[in-house]
């Protein structure tokens, strides 16, 4: 038997606010065609990101990312702010 550690994985990502949602929006879709905006019940904007799995929404305060190994299917997904400041650590400022 061996031990083994996950490699580390280097990922491009960028939080879903108010102040820069049109920023991810146009992130994403420059690379996704079919993401999009929309908004949830309460009103909040959300962005729409179909995947294999289903629709995930990326809500205000979100991290959207960029998948490492991209499929057709799936280039973004979204992830909750405490899992994603639990998974990852940055490396570098854009």
């Amino acid at each position: 038997m061996a031990k083994w550690r996950k490699k580390p994985v280097v990922v491009e990502a960028m939080q879903f606010t108010n102040e820069t949602k049109n920023r991810v929006y146009y992130w994403c879709s420059s690379q996704q065609m079919n993401i999009y905006p929309s908004f949830d019940d309460n009103n909040n904007p959300i962005l729409k990101i179909p995947t294999l799995d289903g629709e995930m929404i990326a809500s205000i305060g979100d991290y959207v990312i960029k998948e490492p190994y991209p499929t057709d299917w799936r280039k973004f997904y979204p992830c909750k702010p405490d899992i994603f400041h639990a998974t990852y650590e940055k490396v570098e400022e854009a």
